[in-house]
C-alpha cells in the first residue's frame, strides 16, 4: 500500500453544471485560454497527415502516391497536393507546429508557399 506522504494530490479546480439536462465541465471564472489553442486543428491535421506519408514513402511501405490515395480512399491529386505541406521550411513548420501560431493564409496557399525557397516562406505565410 502508499503511504500517505508517497501520494501526489492533483487538484484541477472545476465546476460541473447542467447545460440542457446534461453535465458539462466548466473552468475557472478567472481562466483564460491560452495561445495554444488559436491554432486552426485543420492546418495542424493537414501537416501531419503530409508527413505521415512521406514517411510512409521514404520508408517504402508505400511506393507510390497512388499508393497512398489508394489506402486512404482519396484522389492522387489530392495526395500529391498535401504532400507538400511536409517540405515547408523548418521555420514555418516550428511556428505552426510548436508555437501554435496561426497563418495568415488559407492552406491552399499555404500548399502554393512550399515552391518558395526556405528562407522567404515566413513572410507570406505569417503577414
Amino acid at each position: 500500500m502508499t503511504e500517505d506522504h508517497d501520494t501526489i494530490r492533483v487538484l484541477i479546480p472545476l465546476k460541473v453544471r447542467k447545460k440542457n439536462g446534461r453535465p458539462k465541465i466548466m473552468p475557472p471564472a478567472d481562466y483564460r485560454p491560452s495561445e495554444d489553442q488559436s491554432q486552426s486543428p485543420h492546418v495542424l491535421r493537414a501537416i501531419g497527415r503530409a508527413w505521415g506519408w512521406r514517411r510512409r514513402l521514404e520508408t517504402g511501405s508505400a511506393s507510390t502516391i497512388q499508393d497512398i490515395a489508394a489506402t486512404e480512399k482519396v484522389s492522387d491529386r489530392f495526395v500529391g497536393r498535401m504532400i507538400r505541406l511536409a517540405y515547408l521550411s523548418p521555420s514555418v513548420l516550428e511556428t505552426l507546429v510548436i508555437t501554435r501560431q496561426p497563418p495568415a493564409i488559407s492552406i491552399n496557399d499555404l500548399m502554393a508557399v512550399t515552391e518558395l525557397p526556405w528562407e522567404e516562406q515566413m513572410d507570406p505565410v505569417f503577414e
